[in-house]
């Protein structure tokens, strides 16, 4: 019986004997491709080969691509581990031909690699094919019938499908095409819909569909009409862990040695039973568990190992999503302690041999998890008290309608509409239940798993909703795949995919001399010239100027004509629009003309700018992981003549201590003048395994690869261009560092000229900060404690200009708290003689048996305007204080009444209709309201207007 890593290796080593290259898998976060939430096919790192928009050396490959659905249009995250197939992530086997062989070959590979006993030798009687039957005015595959024939497949195992099953498509245009997929019989026992004596195809589990062969051969226009495709390909998919069952003869793929030994790991470390009769029931709820665990470590290590982190947004949120909901079925099992973390290691002891990648980062991935673990931890006791909460509210809600209904008198107090009363009953007749609309918010928010929930509302005696919660689910899909549409990439216009590769020249040198110019695109189409003025694209057959990829932008400079001397064009940008054709964005100064000869100059001093930040990226990313930590890895990036930007991961902000330490380590570097070595037409397992060169977030390489090496530093595969050394660097200055999203951070920084231009800033302002503080004469305390003396030079530090200024702001600052207490207090005084009994006599006025004060007291502040009403409620005994404070044109409020007075006053209920005076409102308690307002003008009347008011209250 073959293992899963042997089904694997030996798919691979199928297709390569018949002339395909193996490739890598590709990351799973999609390279340059915003339609995809994550790479969920094996076509996908071809994509752009499909369209045109890039070229390979070869024109057959098989893959073993990682692939996850859980998100956006693909979510099989709910079924995952309740069901024998399905999965968040899996390996997708696939062969592919770019224009090479097409039906014929395809089929003929497929029916040997499958049947053939030197291979996977799987019994023929139990196999069956589909083709596409002809629909919506495409043909029936009459072709893919009769070669299935040509194999020896029995007629009657040969089915016709519509193009819901059988017609594929890469979006509402581009490629698109028939498939033919291959079923293998599980046998009766495999129904999960108790169909044991059913027939081919029905859908109830014992059918199942290992390879989908798809055959490209139109091209969807904008208008809907299929066009041959002047070279057809292939594109096939086989799941590894369907065939890897098959092979094992086992039903469910979570009983292959594809998932086993991780589920008897998350059994050990959730302190489960795991007995036979577990394994094999999945209808049992610590199964099912354990199954979801075992299959979200597999997911959530290789996300985190391509980058993605957990956060509330994209990619993130449904790893965040995964990892809550593995923690969550721990949890049904009895572990309350963080587990999934452990789990990382098992995960990377079993997928080794294929992603060897994966131990080098299961430490930053473990911690990751851990992260994320402990802040669960939190949320979960959160969402169970919203639960809890939930919960009485549904009960109480429940008996108020029986009050309701029991007593119609109560009905109209309650301003329930007699209409409505019929359905008052019918809700009763319903029971008391559980919102599921609510459930869905803890669900989603919390991470709060269904089964929890529905047992928590039936401990309640509650009914739980379940079509308000899957009517709330439905509509959280929907949201998700709305934002994961992204826009469809379209074929590469047919003016680039005609052309030759242009001959790159730039690593050499910045001018080349004599270049044709082969096509010019104005206005998105082809043109024969570009006239005085007009902006365009000019495709060169041989050019020195790089084009924007790796986060490097693209070279400037200029077009001159044959005779070396007049400026034909200027050159702002240059791009790829498919790999290979280099595109120069120009603005033409003179006519310019396709076969033309120019010569392709670089701007020098801008170029030579770029390489200095660039290798500074390069320098930086080295420093960052020897001070961090190895988990440290790039995130993005931008290399621009005037400055850089890194990102990269990280769970904390970093320590101003730790940036002066990685610009100390780069700088010494740079100091060093260390030979910038770059390798060409390195194979891309040698340079990762070799050279240990490092391969980039969501970058894309092909087979052959160049590599950047700077002594035993820094080795990374870039196609960039760099210094000879990095003396030529002059300095990095790391100008600040912050937060990108969850778990990524950036830096920015500068090199050489901009260095020398920021120092120049620096110096202008210690120019201004030494006619504040003098740090000539400043000078730190001493070490030991001791008052200085005579020995000062021996013992003190002279402080820098940075640190004189900071002391002398702390000492303005602390003068400026100083007299901003004693103005305050003054203030007060002055308030509170303002209201001595002497002055405010004649304002206290006899309202129907009660006192009332109503006065003016500017320029106080909320605290000061509540201690002086305390003191006059004090001073009254009884009585309603009214004050008001005007300040820069803004009014404050403030009504006290004394307690044996708030049953027939109350504060609130007068500072209302006296902030509404002076545009404002406000609010509070019985015994103390407050409020604010706008028009200072009127605050004099509102006060006067407030005597009436308690009048009114008091009527």
């Amino acid at each position: 019986m073959l293992t899963g890593s042997e089904v694997r290796r030996k798919f691979l080593d199928f297709f390569v004997l018949k002339g395909h290259r193996e490739a890598h898998s590709s990351s799973l976060v999609p390279a340059n491709d915003p339609t995809l939430l994550f790479t969920n096919a094996g076509m996908n790192q071809f994509k752009d080969v499909f369209l045109g928009l890039e070229k390979r050396d070869y024109s057959r490959a098989t893959t073993s691509q990682k692939c996850v659905r859980a998100g956006g249009k693909h979510n099989d995250l709910e079924n995952v581990g309740f069901t024998n197939r399905h999965h968040t992530f899996f390996e997708m086997l696939g062969n592919f031909s770019f224009g090479d062989y097409f039906k014929k070959d395809a089929i003929a590979y497929a029916w040997e690699l499958i049947t053939s006993k030197e291979w996977f030798g799987i019994d023929k009687a139990k196999l069956y094919a589909t083709i596409f039957k002809g629909e919506a005015g495409v043909e029936r595959d009459i072709e893919a019938y009769d070669l299935w024939v040509g194999q020896g497949v029995p007629k009657d195992r040969i089915f016709e499908m519509g193009l819901k099953d059988n017609f594929w498509q890469m979006g509402d245009t581009g490629p698109c095409g028939p498939c033919s997929e291959i079923h293998y019989d599980m046998g009766p026992t495999a129904s999960e819909q108790g169909h044991p004596e059913c027939h081919f195809p029905c859908d109830c589990g014992r059918y199942v569909e290992i390879w989908n062969l798809v055959f490209m051969q139109f091209d969807r226009d904008a208008n809907g009409k299929l066009n041959p495709l002047p070279k057809p390909s292939i594109d096939t998919g086989m799941g590894l862990e369907r065939v890897t069952a098959v092979l094992q003869g086992v039903i469910s793929n979570y009983e292959t040695d594809l998932f086993t030994p991780l589920i008897k790991r998350a059994a050990q470390l959730t302190g489960t039973s795991l007995t036979k009769e577990l394994e094999k029931e999945a209808k049992a709820k610590s199964a099912a568990s354990l199954r979801v665990i075992a299959d979200h470590s597999r997911a959530a290590t290789f996300l985190i190992s391509d980058g993605v982190l957990p956060s509330n947004e994209g990619r993130g949120y449904v790893l965040r999503k995964i990892i809550r909901r593995a923690i969550t079925h721990g949890r049904l099992l009895g572990q309350t302690k963080p587990f999934l973390y452990e789990m990382v290691f098992a995960v990377c002891d079993l997928m080794n041999d294929a992603y060897p990648e994966l131990s080098e980062g299961a430490g930053r991935v473990s911690k990751a998890i851990l992260a994320e673990e402990t802040r669960f931890a939190h949320t979960l006791g959160l969402g169970l008290q919203k639960l809890e909460q939930d919960l009485l509210d549904a009960q109480l809600v429940y008996e108020q309608l029986k009050e309701i209904a029991a007593d119609p008198k109560k009905t109209k107090a309650a301003g329930e509409n007699p209409d409505d009363f019929p359905m008052l009953k019918r809700e009763l007749e319903l029971g008391p239940r559980y919102n599921g609309a609510n459930a869905f918010k803890l669900y989603d928010t919390f991470g709060l798993p269904l089964d929890f929930m529905v047992d928590a509302t039936r401990d309640r005696g509650l009914e739980f909703d379940h079509l308000g919660f899957e009517h709330a689910m439905n509509q959280q899909r929907e949201r998700a795949r709305a934002s994961w549409k992204g826009a469809a990439k379209q074929t590469a216009n047919p003016v680039y995919q005609q052309l030759p590769r242009s001959l790159f020249e730039g690593y050499r040198q910045t001018r080349s001399d004599g270049c044709e110019v082969l096509a010019i695109i104005h206005n998105g189409q082809g043109a024969r010239e570009l006239k005085v003025g007009e902006s365009g694209e000019v495709i060169l057959d041989h050019t020195p100027f790089y084009a924007e990829s790796g986060g490097q932008v693209g070279d400037r400079g200029w077009f001159y004509s044959d005779d070396h001397n007049t400026v034909v064009a200027d050159v702002t940008g240059c791009y790829s629009p498919i790999q290979g054709v280099r595109a120069h964005q120009v603005v033409a100064k003179q006519a310019l003309r396709v076969g033309d000869k120019v010569d392709a100059v670089v701007n020098a001093d801008v170029r030579e700018s770029t390489m200095r930040n660039h290798t500074a990226t390069h320098l930086l990313h080295a420093g960052l992981r020897e001070v961090l930590g190895k988990h440290v890895k790039q995130a993005g990036s931008l290399v621009a003549p005037n400055h850089l930007r890194f990102d990269f991961s990280h769970f904390t902000a970093v320590e101003d201590e730790e940036l002066q330490d990685i610009e100390d380590i780069i700088n010494k570097e740079v100091l060093r003048n260390q030979i910038v070595e770059t390798i060409t037409d390195v194979p891309i397992d040698e340079a990762i395994n070799t050279y240990h060169a490092m391969a980039l977030f969501g970058e894309k390489y092909g087979d052959k690869v160049r590599v950047v090496r700077i002594g035993d530093f820094s080795t990374e595969l870039c196609g960039g261009t760099h210094t000879g050394a990095t003396g030529e660097i002059g300095l990095i200055k790391i100008l600040k560092e912050g937060s990108v999203s969850s778990g990524v951070r950036r830096v920015e920084a500068i090199t050489g000229l901009g260095s020398l231009a920021h120092f120049r800033m620096d110096h202008q302002l210690e120019g201004v900060v030494s006619a504040f503080a003098n740090p000539t004469f400043a000078h730190k305390p001493r070490k030991d404690g001791a008052p200085l003396s005579d020995e000062l030079s021996a013992h003190a530090e002279i402080v820098s200009p940075a640190e004189a200024l900071e002391a002398e702001l702390e000492k303005k600052d602390s003068e400026i708290k100083r007299l901003t207490r004693e103005l305050d207090s003054a203030r007060m005084k002055s308030a509170s003689a303002s209201v001595s009994t002497a002055n405010i006599g004649g304002q206290i006025k006899d309202v129907k048996g009660v006192k009332v004060l109503a006065h003016r007291v500017d320029n106080l502040e909320r605290a000061q305007l509540r201690t002086l009403v305390d003191q006059l409620r004090d001073k009254m005994g009884s009585g309603v204080v009214v004050l008001g404070s005007a300040s820069n044109g803004s009014v404050s409020l403030i009504v006290g009444v004394t307690k044996d007075l708030t049953g027939r006053v109350q504060a609130g209920k007068v500072i209302g209709p006296v902030a509404q005076k002076v545009g404002g409102k406000g609010g509070g308690r019985p015994d103390l309201a407050e409020a604010g307002g706008k028009d200072a003008g009127a605050l004099d009347a509102a006060l006067d207007g407030a005597y009436a008011v308690v009048e009114s209250l008091l009527a």
